[in-house]
């Protein structure tokens, strides 16, 4: 299923977003920022599902709630305003909305609304890499293990929280980094040009309180969970392997006194696209799709870099942090940029090949031996 979100506020579009690209069912999510913008999407495809924000700069949401109407009186159409007087919901009524939902958003009850909104769908793919070809142009959220209960704890003291608190905590959290570099890139770049890096600086970018409300969706995102036995084996694996390399990376960047915490970011987002691949995965499981055990590897090995190149653009990281992130995986040798050496040394020591002579070249580059890195290294802040 296809949905178009309709929100001139860009941080608000993004979380709304997030909520919709996590209900089952939920393939692509289209974010219009005006009403011109949604109106030529309507006019070039369909949507099973609608969100649309009432008052925009170039004119009102019912304007398009209309349109919709026109040809379809069973789409779900959500209308999201800052009116709360009975007669604005009255008007919005008579529209033919199937719900309306007040600002600020509570996210529990949007996302409880829109589920039971959408109805349960099967596969209609005939084969596992026939959805996988279909999703790979979806927004795809990572696996997440985030609890619910921990973070509307966290909302409960937000006031309290710093950037960097929030940081330390979710610095391993991979879907999460994720996603809130992706709202704060597209909201900083908007604002200042200057790329963000960095998780401490992204949630500083975005708020404490918008990042906790990004925490919470991903939390309540049910199909981020991997519910087969195999696929949460094989996510487990890929995340140990990044957050090694967020490690290592991080450890050799103190050694040559470098600040960490984009080389640690890197890392820790090393394996978004073999994580993407097994959400994908997940889903075709959950819908009913068959898939043979010996499957997910060959999906893993076919998809995980279409997946994680795209995800990567999609989510507007900076070219910085998407060189880094590829250093890992490959690096070509006439490549002496300290970035990326760092990151390609760190990948080959968490696989145990610092004996390597790749390994030894990177390092010698930046100064330093293998012996010298298994020594302690002082930690950092995030």
């Amino acid at each position: 299923m296809k949905a178009l979100v309709l929100e001139d506020d860009e941080l608000v579009g993004e979380l709304v977003e997030s909520i919709v690209a996590g209900l089952s069912g939920v393939q692509q999510v289209t974010l219009a920022r005006s009403l011109t913008e949604a109106k030529r999407y309507l006019a070039e495809d369909t949507y099973g599902l609608y969100l649309v924000d009432w008052e925009l700069p170039d004119g009102s949401g019912l304007e398009l709630v209309k349109l919709i109407r026109r040809s379809d009186s069973v789409v779900p159409v959500v209308v999201v305003s800052g009116r709360s007087d009975r007669e604005s919901v009255i008007k919005a009524a008579h529209y033919g909305i199937s719900g309306y939902i007040t600002k600020p958003l509570d996210i529990e009850l949007l996302h409880q609304r829109l589920t039971d909104l959408i109805p349960s769908q099967g596969v209609e793919s005939a084969s596992v890499h026939e959805f996988m070809a279909k999703s790979s142009n979806s927004v795809v959220q990572l696996p997440t293990e985030v609890d619910p209960g921990e973070i509307i704890e966290l909302i409960g003291r937000a006031d309290t929280l710093s950037a960097s608190e929030l940081a330390e905590r979710w610095r391993e959290q991979i879907g999460l980094t994720a996603r809130i570099l992706d709202v704060a890139n597209s909201s900083s770049f908007r604002r200042t040009g200057q790329p963000v890096e960095s998780l401490r600086v992204a949630i500083g970018s975005i708020g404490v309180s918008m990042a906790l409300n990004q925490a919470l969706a991903l939390a309540l995102d049910v199909t981020a969970k991997l519910t087969r036995p195999e696929l949460k084996t094989v996510a487990d694996q890929y995340q140990e392997i990044s957050l090694r390399v967020a490690r290592e990376a991080n450890q050799i960047a103190l050694r040559i006194g470098k600040a960490s915490t984009m080389y640690r970011s890197a890392g820790v987002l090393s394996r978004l696209g073999e994580m993407a691949v097994l959400k994908v995965l997940n889903q075709f499981d959950a819908a009913g799709g068959t898939l043979a055990e010996a499957e997910i590897e060959q999906c893993v090995a076919r998809w995980s870099e279409e997946y994680g190149n795209r995800l990567k653009v999609h989510w507007k990281f900076p070219l910085g942090l998407r060189e880094l992130i590829g250093a890992v995986h490959f690096l070509s040798p006439d490549n002496h940029r300290e970035g990326p050496i760092i990151m390609r040394a760190a990948a080959l020591i968490a696989e145990n090949r610092q004996g390597e002579n790749e390994c030894q070249r990177l390092l010698r580059q930046l100064g330093l031996n293998a012996t010298e890195l298994a020594k302690e290294a002082p930690s950092d802040a995030v």
